[in-house]
């Protein structure tokens, strides 16, 4: 009797660890098949190279049309930057991301940028960014950004002065590029010479071709050579901050003399300041960000030479105000909130070539969407392109009507190059301003045309011009 009852002990002992592997292995299968169709890819880089090449060649919008029809769904799988990625696409997923912010999903960045900006990993960059949105909206906000008008002005005058004025052809994408990083400069740190907006401006153009990369850490790749121009960057931003510590301290700066100022003498709701690494990671992901708007004003240009009634539009729109102006008297808010058709044109720009084409989340919480199971720890991709090119939304997608922002707003979660919800670009109101301010400088100087007439827009990581737009000058004052 002993045998047969330790027999059964030992049979038991045996079949409930096998049972319940059985019973998590049923669980498990069961809740894969609630996961929303798609594919791994390749092995440690899933479909990365296949969603980068896509924008390489100018059509990234392709990437998420093909499997949409592919798998007959709005929501799909897939693997992207290094992680199991489920990417939501149309104005209903986009609504339910944006809503649900903090909720069931939070920001998230690839293992490239953690791997160039390290403080992420060493504090918690959920709060931090939560914090850091606080004070980007309170600097960033209309009102505050009103005294801002004139010294933007002042530099666009100053930019063309140098770079475009008594020249007969310029490369557009790489002055796009000097001129709002000079803006961001000044915005952020209060940098504003010329030797020194240079000497930060090359690292960053290598940390910028890292960020959106395969995250491949080895001599010669772009994300090594990120790494390594991001230190740079780093070193000279602590300077600065040091330097801008004895100032305030000193009563020789303000408050709101810069982003910088406003960042060391804010604390958050527990009386903590940020620490000097961390300010310096923030400031550079700033400046980087600052550099959406050169793309934005590159496809303008390249539009506005393509489309001579759209071009004559915008003309008569700016040379109004110029005429309005005084010798030497620079833009202001009111003038600004006149360019009504400019910006129009500006935003359907924006629809065909978004300067940003999505961004991750990461998901906090098991939930389920439209009947699919999305689990804990898997990153989102929404993307842009999903409803700027989708003919649902936008008619002809691929033509450029202006129209479709003149009197109208587009359907709700469609129209979002600067995202939405919580986590909607602080940015927008200043991106807005800054394009604005070129626009006018740009069109009271010069008619234009292309050099390479067909030149397309490609996507490394943000739209830009593939050879950087040439175009041919013709000034007004002749």
């Amino acid at each position: 009797m002993d045998y047969i009852y330790s027999s059964f002990i030992v049979l038991i002992s045996f079949a409930i660890p096998i049972l319940v592997k059985l019973l998590s292995h049923r669980k498990r299968l069961e809740k894969e098949k609630l996961l929303p169709p798609g594919t791994s890819g390749w092995p440690f880089i899933g479909q990365t190279l296949e969603f980068l090449a896509a924008g390489w060649n100018g059509h990234p919008e392709k990437f998420i049309f093909n499997h949409i029809k592919k798998y007959g769904s709005l929501i799909f799988r897939s693997h992207l930057a290094g992680s199991p990625t489920i990417v939501f696409c149309g104005p209903d997923a986009n609504k339910f991301l944006f809503s649900n912010e903090n909720k069931l999903v939070q920001s998230w960045w690839p293992d490239t940028i953690n791997k160039i900006f390290p403080s992420s990993t060493q504090t918690s960059s959920h709060d931090e960014t939560i914090n850091l949105m606080k004070m980007l909206h309170s600097f960033l906000k209309p009102d505050a950004l009103q005294g801002y008008i004139g010294f933007m002005d002042i530099i666009a005058q100053r930019h063309f002065v140098t770079h475009w004025d008594s020249k007969d052809q310029v490369t557009v994408f790489p002055l796009m590029k000097s001129y709002t990083f000079a803006l961001a400069c000044r915005l952020f740190i209060n940098v504003e010479d010329h030797d020194h907006v240079a000497k930060l401006a090359g690292p960053f153009e290598n940390v910028l071709r890292g960020i959106v990369s395969v995250p491949i850490n080895v001599w010669g790749t772009n994300l090594n050579i990120a790494i390594k121009a991001s230190k740079l960057i780093r070193k000279e931003i602590l300077t600065i901050i040091n330097k801008r510590k004895i100032d305030l301290a000193q009563g020789a700066t303000s408050f709101t003399q810069d982003f910088l100022s406003h960042m060391l003498l804010t604390s958050d709701e527990n009386g903590s300041f940020m620490k000097e690494t961390d300010i310096a990671d923030k400031i550079m992901a700033l400046l980087i960000g600052g550099d959406t708007a050169s793309s934005a004003c590159s496809s303008i240009v390249k539009f506005l030479a393509q489309l001579p009634d759209i071009y004559e539009g915008v003309y008569k729109e700016q040379m109004e105000i110029s005429n309005s102006k005084g010798p030497g008297e620079l833009l202001t808010w009111d003038d600004v909130n006149k360019m009504k058709y400019s910006w129009s044109v500006a935003c359907e720009a924006m629809r065909l070539a978004p300067p940003i084409q999505g961004t991750f989340r990461e998901v906090m919480t098991d939930f389920v969407y439209e009947g699919f199971s999305i689990t804990k720890g898997w990153k989102i991709y929404w993307s842009v392109n999903s409803t700027h090119k989708s003919a649902e939304y936008f008619l002809d997608p691929e033509k450029f009507d202006v129209s479709r922002f003149i009197g109208q707003v587009p359907q709700p979660y469609t129209f979002v190059p600067f995202g939405g919800g919580p986590r909607m670009c602080p940015g927008k109101e200043y991106a807005r301003l800054q394009i604005l301010v070129f626009m006018h400088n740009l069109v009271k100087r010069f008619r234009w045309e292309m050099v390479i007439p067909n030149e397309k827009l490609i996507v490394n990581p943000m739209f830009k011009p593939e050879k950087g737009l040439p175009i041919r000058l013709y000034p007004h004052s002749k």
